[in-house]
């Protein structure tokens, strides 16, 4: 009667209530390369209780969702060993560069090379004693109480808003840790990694998704870390740091005040491109503007026309969209269907003639693409020509590739870098990935605009990330300047509106994995209404309502 039906693949047993699954896996057929389990399409530690009629499906390690539970890993690793040789210290993870995480230490001195190297043999030592790494629940007052007398204080903010009366914790040789996502089961399958100095503090680095356990050359990204940085130096000046910061304001109801600042600030890093442009008006025709998907191009093209004419500059925008081919002359990809992705399924030859008619003083008329009928209309599109106090500004994903531009000059185009890059953490070493903040963002926009639910923007993101990879970040340091389009306070104003339509993605939906991990990540914040968003607000662009015309 207290039996549980567990099946998996062609495998089907009967076991007791309680049973943790890892005790199952020879039975069930599942090899050691599982790092964590999918348990009814939820992703669970291997040693998860069942206690309910289960179907189980591994978590590979070279899977896209194994590679992200092995970064965390190595990161709580890292906590681990810092904690050791730094007892006095916090360690702060950064954002993310390339295949590694930057991380700083809040010591008066940055950390030296030999301490460095010092920490990376503590890892490996770590990873040698193939220690467990295991989970459990504490009642909220003694998680309280632990993460205080270890100064975990961005936990300990973090926690507030939590109203559980017990706490989910990670548990590694005697080291706590609040419990985000799933873990590796032990230390010995971190054994892949390297620290490296670089600026102020160090990168851990790791193997790139789907490079199995190599890790590769290291591929440096100086302006979107400069961005970054600055941006992290920036949330340190007005408080906001961590998460636990932003949910405080919401509380004390200070957090009308801190959305001003957020959005003046953004304002003036825009007004600086600007100038930059201006500076370069004799020589610069056209601003190439490109960013991964729901990184607010949209949106930032048209605050940038407005920053421009500031400056007395007519800005004319021009959306490669376009240019598409058009449905039977577009390149197909594996599965047969037209690929939109690739520089080939845009008329290339016809840009290039229109811009250098534009740039000989004549009048061009744009043409327009039809998605619904998937076919291009010549000259359906405004007529526009350029003068001396005219610049086009060029939106796409490829604007940054010098393939889509081979005959004109490269000193007359100014290329701008647009993208989400989200300098708040959850605590101190728990990071909250820029894909994550981008794809809430996709989310709610295609909801409220195109009529798509939750589970068909989950469905889809993986094929949008590989085309990002392949189209747009190889060529992100090419830019000459990079903006960033994120808010610190944005993620609580999604939060409204994407729960209920993740809670509308159902177990028995292959999505309800990646919406179950997103319901859970966005519990850690205080919801703030959306009336508090500015109309000009890039945020508005996701939400509606925005007093731009798009």
């Amino acid at each position: 009667m207290n039996d549980i039906q567990v099946h998996c693949e062609h495998e089907t047993i009967n076991c007791p209530y309680g049973t943790t699954a890892d005790t199952l896996l020879g039975r069930l057929g599942i090899g050691e390369e599982a790092v964590a389990l999918k348990v009814n399409n939820e992703i669970r530690p291997l040693k998860t209780r069942l206690a309910v009629n289960s179907v189980l499906e591994p978590v590979p390690l070279q899977s896209p969702e194994g590679a992200m539970i092995y970064r965390r890993s190595l990161a709580f690793l890292l906590a681990v060993a810092a904690r050791k040789l730094f007892p006095g210290n916090s360690l702060y993870v950064g954002h993310s560069l390339g295949n590694s995480y930057y991380y700083t230490i809040n010591a008066g001195e940055p950390l030296k090379e030999q301490e460095i190297a010092a920490l990376q043999k503590e890892m490996e030592a770590l990873a040698r004693e193939d220690l467990p790494i295991t989970f459990k629940y504490l009642a909220y007052e003694e998680a309280l109480e632990v993460f205080t007398k270890n100064r975990q204080r961005d936990t300990v903010l973090l926690m507030e808003q939590r109203s559980t009366s017990r706490i989910k914790v990670h548990e590694c040789k005697n080291f706590l840790d609040i419990y985000v996502e799933p873990l590796v089961p032990r230390t010995g399958l971190l054994s892949s990694f390297e620290l490296m100095p670089y600026q102020e503090g160090f990168l851990l680095r790791f193997p790139a998704i789907g490079k199995g356990m190599e890790l590769g050359p290291f591929e440096d990204e100086p302006k979107i870390f400069d961005v970054y940085n600055e941006y992290k130096k920036w949330g340190r000046m007005v408080g906001v740091r961590v998460v636990g910061d932003l949910n405080a304001l919401v509380a004390s109801r200070t957090i009308s005040d801190y959305i001003r600042i957020a959005e003046a600030h953004q304002s003036r890093k825009m007004a600086e491109i600007a100038e930059r442009i201006y500076g370069q008006r004799d020589s610069i025709k056209t601003v190439m503007l490109a960013g991964p998907s729901s990184s607010g191009k949209t949106t930032s093209a048209k605050r940038l026309s407005i920053e421009l004419m500031v400056l007395g500059i007519k800005p004319v925008a021009v959306s490669l969209d376009d240019y598409f081919l058009g449905k039977e002359r577009t390149p197909k990809d594996e599965k047969g269907d037209p690929n939109y992705e690739c520089l080939e399924a845009l008329d290339v030859p016809l840009l290039n003639k229109h811009l250098q008619a534009l740039y000989r003083g004549e009048e061009i008329r744009l043409p327009v693409y039809d998605f619904k009928t998937a076919s291009r209309r010549e000259g359906g599109g405004k007529a526009i020509h350029l003068d001396d106090r005219t610049v086009l500004i060029v939106e796409g994903i490829h604007a940054l590739n010098e393939a889509l531009t081979p005959d004109i000059a490269r000193n007359t185009r100014f290329k701008l870098y647009v993208s989400a890059l989200t300098q708040l953490n959850l605590d101190d070493h728990n990071r909250i990935p820029t894909s994550d903040n981008r794809l809430l963002r996709r989310m709610v926009r295609d909801y409220q605009f195109r009529a798509k639910d939750a589970a068909g923007t989950i469905k889809m993101w993986p094929t949008v990330q590989a085309g990002e990879r392949k189209h747009i970040f190889p060529f992100q340091n090419s830019a000459d300047a990079a903006f960033n389009s994120a808010l610190d306070y944005e993620l609580s104003v999604l939060k409204y509106y994407a729960d209920p339509l993740l809670r509308a993605v159902k177990p028995g939906q292959r999505e309800y994995a990646e919406a179950s991990r997103l319901l859970s990540f966005l519990e850690n914040f205080a919801p703030i209404p959306p009336q508090y968003v500015p109309g000009t607000s890039i945020l508005r662009e996701f939400i509606g309502d925005s007093e731009f015309k798009y």
